[in-house]
């Protein structure tokens, strides 16, 4: 296939997204709605694009059946991602029902200080993250407990959910229990600490960058003394109306510490949240006032705070706590289902790796090879939605020029981690960006302008690749585990 018979679909997809996302809000919005409120559903944006490719395929002589069998195939590649989005909405369920999130806030509360939530926010994620490799987890747990802390403070939850995923994000990349990282170093045959002493270039320099910007945004909500004392109010009435939800234990801390080492052991993950749900579960029944029949409901529906009975709550404590569940979120298994979909119709003409050795054509400089594979690995995981695959995509496509032209692999390893790992969780259409969206309720459309570590660390990148910086040239060029 040539890429002029492949480009269209893929091109007409994010024609889409640009009008749908951008385009619409901005010039045909409804007026008093949001930018957010007005785009149009991502989940009708992918299946036009399904059917637009769907008749592409056609008109280049495929036949239905064999569009359906790539699209059945690509749709079962889906279904880790979706138990895991199951399982992260019953455990956030579960974890509220326990009193396990409201006794981490409620505790937070007095350790975190709100004048630098966000900052506080991106460095108990980063520490997180590198304890257990994961950032879902690390987002769907401690981040949770971060955006409640800061809808307490009222501050912007747009900034807190940027450095939760900024910060959750770090520690997928660099800690050597990541998935992702352990994929990134086997698809290019290199040592996994190689991989990581690599990173560190980019990743610590854009972590410092990004942490020094959420210490300088973190006092501006509170700036004013007046706002400050009615937030300590409204503080002290949500600790007042939490502390009469619940009941608190230290063995609420069990479920939390299920993940941790589940996380630190290399369980699966779907299982290690399923069990910290269960666990948690077994922790309402013994400590908290909840009939048999909610608990059960708010793993299937969420918690609701009318469990509770008929309290006079004047706080947002409701919009703490209202959440989680096993349906909590299926937009986001939609659109999870939706995309590999689609991808499923590219696979028919091969048109991701067709696009990519296109791209590859006429490269003779190092650095241009290496601003390529950035290039190539963002177009990848941005089309496929899936890290694993986009690691191996562009490890087969890039290993042997790499080799041929002297570069070290480490070096491509790190690219596919800075244009890939980092910058997944920005697009609202991919597994990363579907999931925070219903961990933490905010849109990747609306905490990616606050998500600075990516967005530095993929500056960082380009600038050296082109200027030569830690790309170790005359060094080994392959670093074997």
């Amino acid at each position: 296939m040539k890429v002029r018979q492949v480009i269209p679909p893929i091109l007409f997809f994010f024609l889409l997204l640009i009008y749908g996302l951008f385009v619409h809000p901005q010039f045909f919005g409804v007026e008093g709605r949001t930018t957010y409120q007005n785009m149009l559903p991502i989940e009708v944006l992918i299946l036009l694009a399904i059917c637009f490719s769907a008749v592409h395929l056609f008109r280049l002589g495929f036949d239905w059946k064999s569009i359906e069998a790539h699209i059945t195939k690509k749709v079962g590649e889906s279904v880790p991602v979706v138990l895991i989005l199951f399982a992260i909405g019953v455990l956030i369920g579960s974890w509220i029902v326990s009193g396990t999130i409201p006794m981490l806030i409620y505790h937070g509360i007095s350790i975190v200080n709100a004048n630098w939530i966000y900052v506080f926010s991106f460095l108990i994620c980063i520490i997180f993250s590198l304890l257990t490799g994961t950032s879902w987890g690390s987002a769907g747990t401690i981040g949770v407990v971060m955006m409640g802390i800061s809808e307490v403070y009222d501050a912007n939850l747009a900034i807190t959910a940027g450095a939760v995923v900024g910060g959750s994000f770090f520690g997928d990349k660099m800690s050597p229990l990541s998935d992702t990282t352990n994929i990134a170093s086997l698809a290019t045959g290199v040592d996994v600490m190689a991989h990581i002493r690599s990173m560190m270039y980019t990743t610590v320099p854009s972590a410092i960058i990004a942490g020094a910007i959420y210490f300088a945004l973190s006092p501006a909500f509170s700036a004013e003394s007046a706002t400050q004392t009615a937030d300590l109010s409204a503080v002290e009435l949500t600790l007042s109306e939490l502390d009469q939800i619940f009941n608190f234990h230290i063995l609420l801390l069990l479920p939390l510490a299920i993940v941790i080492w589940g996380s630190a052991t290399r369980k699966p993950i779907f299982l290690t949240l399923l069990g910290s749900a269960w666990v948690a579960m077994v922790l309402a029944f013994i400590f908290q006032p909840f009939s048999f029949n909610d608990i059960f409901n708010s793993f299937n529906k969420g918690f609701s705070v009318e469990m509770a009975g008929n309290l006079d709550l004047k706080s947002n404590v409701i919009n703490i706590l209202n959440r989680g569940g096993l349906y909590n979120l299926i937009s986001g298994i939609v659109i999870s289902l939706l995309i590999f979909a689609f991808i499923g119709t590219l696979e028919v003409t091969n048109a991701i790796d067709v696009s990519i050795r296109a791209l590859m054509d006429g490269f003779k400089k190092r650095s241009h090879t290496v601003a390529a594979a950035l290039t190539a690995t963002l177009f990848t995981n941005l089309m496929a939605s899936n890290q694993y695959a986009t690691s191996f995509i562009i490890g087969e496509a890039f290993n042997k020029k790499f080799d041929k032209m002297g570069i070290p692999r480490r070096v491509l390893s790190r690219s596919i981690e800075d244009a890939g790992t980092m910058m997944e969780n920005l697009a609202v259409w991919t597994p990363s960006g579907v999931f925070m969206m219903g961990a933490l309720g905010v849109s990747a459309i609306e905490y990616a302008p606050f998500q600075f570590l990516s967005w530095i660390n993929i500056v960082v990148a380009y600038f050296f690749a082109y200027i030569g910086i830690a790309c170790f040239y005359g060094q080994s060029i392959v670093d074997r585990p």
